[in-house]
């Protein structure tokens, strides 16, 4: 079982930043694009970290791990990380399917489209999800359930009006309990992958319908 998020906070640099840690009371299978904890396999906790717009390292990972150690999240366990602020966290639930999202949507593009000749301004754009299935999925389905996430996501941004399918750094997120049998299927319309693309493109409709100031911005302005 996997817990609600606790919102807590870390001091770094001078300020005091947010954090949102869920812990599973045992361990559980996930799949994740995270910089921390990416791939398949057991992992006992999730971390989604708020950082400043000003955020220049190249070791998320160590960076995370050292974040798991200061709130003393023992084993493997999966790092997120965002400009957005998490304590804006929407958590929606569909049918025991438990989806949560910090939503910035500054940055849309196509995942298609051809490179931009100038970088954009620097705006929040970093939609992280996190799913809790309650029960387990096989591989197969494991990797079905992130592309349906993803679908769903898709669909939600593209209900909001904005013109792209996602930010250039997205992360997906999804866990299970261990055990047998598995499902097989997490396809948009299988037993499982149905409530869960409903419960994200809840979250993420949600939460992008608000206006998202990063939340180093509000710091310092």
């Amino acid at each position: 079982m996997l817990s609600d998020p606790v919102l807590t906070h870390r001091p770094e640099d001078g300020w005091d930043i947010p954090v949102l840690v869920w812990r599973a009371s045992v361990p559980l299978r996930a799949v994740s694009s995270g910089p921390l904890g990416g791939g398949v396999g057991p992992r006992n906790w999730v971390v989604n970290a708020t950082v400043p717009m000003s955020y220049h390292r190249d070791d998320p990972a160590a960076h995370l791990a050292a974040l798991a150690d200061r709130f003393d999240l023992d084993g493997p366990g999966v790092g997120l990380l965002t400009g957005v602020d998490v304590a804006e966290v929407v958590a929606r639930t569909d049918t025991g399917v438990r989806a949560w999202a910090t939503v910035g949507l500054g940055t849309p593009l196509w995942a298609a489209a051809p490179d931009p000749a100038h970088a954009p301004a620097q705006r929040v754009g970093t939609v992280n999800i996190v799913v809790y299935v309650p029960t387990a999925l096989g591989d197969a389905a494991l990797v079905n359930a992130v592309a349906t996430a993803t679908e769903a996501k898709c669909q939600a941004i593209g209900e909001l009006g904005l013109p792209g399918t996602g930010t250039p750094t997205d992360a997906v997120t999804v866990l299970c309990p261990t055990g047998d049998p598995v499902e097989p299927y997490g396809g948009p319309r299988s037993t499982w992958g149905a409530p869960l693309a409903r419960a994200v493109h809840a979250a993420v409709r949600d939460g992008g319908a608000v206006p998202c100031v990063p939340w180093s911005q509000r710091r310092t302005g």
